[in-house]
């Protein structure tokens, strides 16, 4: 059986440990003080209590594939952790929203094989170290012989489309104005779809994304304002975009990979941004409300 490590318990990575668990070698990368926690409060997935085998940074062996799924402020504790189970050869995957976590991760691993891939799929509930999740989703990969045997032993639903790039550059634009505006008209996928003014400013978010991926020599993106909207449509009405749940909860957002990733890509090529510069500063904002519980935003 493939030796597999996945980091990240979060709504995504515990979907996939429970699909994993038994159909590989599974290690869940954890420090003393998660693994404390889940010894304690085990985590649970559609209301079912979840038990893996667990393991520290400290204990490695080679690994033959790595899964990193932890929000995208995990990624350099990530890198740090999976020191001592990368070889020459290992296949790395991160699920970490946005398009910047592959490069950031061969540049620590050039031995490695890090394939570009995100997660898309329904929406997942998360509270507290319980996720609710109703099994619709696939890893879209770039093709990998290897990887893509292991996903069809393991049931892993998957996908490879011709132009991985352009794919991740969709996700991402999705990302870039569903998060970000979901959380701050405090809407569901269903509120969203039917709500003339988010469709507007989504796509003022679009036009600048558009010009930067230009710039960065994306292909095919001719359609990304229409498939990205489309995009929407595939969503079940009653879920809620990460960030939605991030806000509600208190917990700090991604934004920083979203809107100000696309600040930054258009402070770099020269392009205004002044949309996502707007939903960069608004967001940041509402952590700002909640760090402080000065009201509720």
């Amino acid at each position: 059986m493939k030796k597999v490590v996945l980091i990240g318990l979060g709504a995504v990575g515990l979907t996939y440990a429970v699909k994993l668990k038994n159909q590989c070698d599974l290690s869940v990368l954890v420090d003393e003080e998660r693994l404390n926690r889940y010894k304690a409060n085990k985590p649970m997935l559609n209301g079912v209590e979840q038990d893996f085998k667990y393991v520290l940074p400290d204990g490695g062996f080679n690994a033959d594939i790595i899964i990193i799924s932890t929000k995208s402020q995990g990624l350099e504790d990530a890198i740090s952790s999976i020191k001592n189970f990368v070889t020459d050869g290992t296949r790395i995957i991160s699920l970490i929203n946005g398009i910047s976590s592959e490069e950031r991760i061969s540049e620590a691993y050039p031995q490695a094989r890090v394939l570009k891939s995100y997660f898309i799929g329904h929406s997942a509930v998360r509270e507290g170290n319980s996720v609710t999740q109703d099994g619709v989703g696939e890893i879209v990969i770039e093709h990998d012989d290897y990887i893509e045997e292991f996903f069809k032993a393991a049931d892993i639903q998957y996908s490879v489309p011709e132009d991985i790039d352009y794919s991740m550059w969709l996700k991402f634009t999705f990302n870039s104005f569903a998060n970000p505006l979901s959380a701050i008209l405090n809407m569901n996928f269903g509120e969203l779809k039917r709500n003339k003014m988010f469709k507007e400013m989504s796509k003022q978010i679009i036009s600048e994304i558009y010009q930067i991926a230009q710039k960065r020599g994306i292909n095919n993106i001719e359609n990304l304002e229409e498939d990205s909207l489309e995009s929407l449509n595939r969503m079940c009405d009653e879920g809620k975009t990460s960030m939605h749940q991030d806000i509600l909860a208190g917990r700090p957002t991604e934004i920083d990979i979203f809107a100000g990733e696309v600040v930054r890509m258009g402070q770099k090529y020269g392009i205004p941004t002044p949309c996502n510069q707007m939903i960069y500063d608004l967001i940041k904002v509402k952590e700002e409300c909640n760090e402080h519980s000065v009201y509720t935003c």
